[in-house]
């Protein structure tokens, strides 16, 4: 197989502005589409619902003759009197219920850094990314759909999902976010990248204020609290499938060069088209340094979100109300930062705006461990710092990566970025774990995230960008 670029036709520039848009307007609806996953299941629910039904399991297997009820609200005094008690079994393992979630999230990213890279070679092998992308969405789809099932003891069955959802999740992301390069114009993608996040939060935000409505109003409704959590996930799972019925729609494959034809032969194909990637990177240490610098500071985003809602649970004791009003809050704010981060790089720069944005979020981290518990105020001001940040961050960075990669090859290295992307990252994740195992302490857990921003800062600011976009053939824009 060969490794040079699809023909000519692929270049956006080549084809005209109405055809561009119109397939810019299907890829931001799919961030419409998954960022309900993210919103309702990864930011808010799954983590607080989770690690009560593994104290469920955990009180039924070493304290059954304290009542469930009982049990549940005086857990830790329980197990801190019981050495060696109050643990789950996860294959042979003991884990605490309150590092159960965090231990799931860590699975989960460490097959995406097996699966993302073999995704993206193959969508770039074969050029079917539209086909990819509505495989894996309805694949995560319906394994979130799932979680409705979750209830009891069954923690089990929530990891088993959430880690099916999160994987399928993240390979969708990859054949996504590959199609940027392919509907936009060097100097277009700021502006894409950045309404495609904006667009997400909207969408993400709107479900979430659906499924607020249901959980203040369970009991009016006659509805338990775990049975409006449990239609709150499955409905999340219903939102991204009815949705990703529009990029695919609008969405269409550009063409590659001649390569295998049966699936066996496109996957030994992609295996090889990969590792001809990886050993290529050493011919771009630039484009290699902005990827390493990403997957450091976006591990210490992604740990950041994914653990807020349990953030506010267990550290600060804060009711569901206040998390999943924050988070509401955290979506439509985020998308007026999105916008706003967009405008200040065409400002000032995409790179230093990028640079600025994780100032702020070290701020964030120092000052999550002042606040005091139950102190919803002071949660919903680090909220608001969270939203003004978080999309602009991501979409940027999304959009410089854009430019310092090959073309033709944009699955195959966008895999490499997504490793890090949205669903929490491995090396974030395994730190919270950890440091939840030996301390029980959110605060220090979250704390300790200040290392990624800060090197991330670091090795961002060590990038010459405009000797990177170079180097990968392309043309640099205006202002990076």
């Amino acid at each position: 197989m060969s490794a040079s670029a699809p023909p000519a036709a692929s270049d956006p520039a080549s084809e005209p502005a109405a055809a561009r848009r119109r397939e810019q307007r299907g890829w931001y609806v799919y961030d419409w589409a998954n960022s309900a996953f993210n919103t309702t299941v990864i930011s808010v629910f799954l983590g607080p619902y989770l690690i009560p039904v593994a104290r469920t399991a955990a009180c039924a297997k070493d304290f059954p003759d304290v009542p469930a009820e009982t049990c549940a609200s005086d857990f830790d005094r329980l197990a801190a009197a019981s050495p060696g008690l109050g643990y789950v079994d996860v294959l042979g393992f003991d884990v605490r219920p309150a590092a159960f979630f965090g231990l799931v999230v860590t699975i989960s990213v460490f097959l995406q850094i097996v699966i993302l890279p073999i995704v993206g070679a193959l969508a770039d092998h074969t050029g079917r990314k539209r086909e990819l992308l509505g495989g894996f969405a309805y694949v995560g789809a319906l394994a979130t759909m799932g979680l409705y099932f979750v209830e009891g003891d069954r923690y089990l069955l929530g990891g088993v999902l959430f880690i099916i959802a999160n994987l399928a999740y993240g390979s969708s992301i990859v054949v996504y976010d590959s199609f940027l390069p392919q509907i936009s114009t060097p100097d277009e993608r700021d502006a894409v990248s950045s309404r495609g996040w904006a667009i997400g939060y909207l969408g993400g935000g709107l479900l979430l204020a659906l499924n607020l409505v249901l959980y203040l109003q369970h009991e009016s409704l006659g509805v338990s609290e775990g049975m409006a959590v449990r239609i709150s996930m499955m409905s999340a799972g219903l939102w991204w499938a009815i949705f990703t019925l529009v990029p695919l729609l609008r969405l269409r494959n550009r063409p590659v060069p001649a390569h295998e034809t049966t699936a066996l032969r496109s996957v030994g194909g992609s295996f090889r088209q990969l590792g001809r990637t990886l050993k290529e990177l050493r011919r771009y240490p630039l484009t290699l340094l902005f990827l390493v610098a990403y997957l450091v500071y976006n591990d210490g985003i992604q740990t950041v979100i994914g653990n807020s809602a349990a953030f506010a649970a267990e550290a600060l004791k804060l009711d569901k109300t206040v998390q999943i009003s924050a988070i509401l809050m955290v979506q439509f704010v985020a998308f007026f930062g999105a916008l706003l981060l967009g405008s200040l790089a065409r400002r000032h720069g995409t790179k230093r705006t990028v640079l600025g944005s994780l100032v702020v979020w070290t701020a964030i981290v120092i000052v999550a461990m002042f606040v005091q518990e139950g102190q919803a105020l002071q949660f919903y001001l680090m909220a608001l710092a969270i939203a003004i940040v978080l999309g602009g961050t991501q979409a940027l960075s999304r959009s410089l990566f854009s430019q310092v990669i090959p073309k033709g090859r944009e699955a195959e290295y966008f895999s490499l970025l997504q490793i890090s992307d949205k669903g929490s990252a491995f090396i974030g994740s395994l730190t919270v774990t950890i440091a939840l195992q030996l301390t029980n302490s959110y605060r220090i857990a979250i704390v300790s995230m200040i290392i990624f921003f800060v090197l991330g800062f670091v090795l961002l600011a060590m990038v010459n960008l405009p000797k990177a976009i170079r180097a990968a053939g392309n043309e640099v824009p205006a202002r990076i």
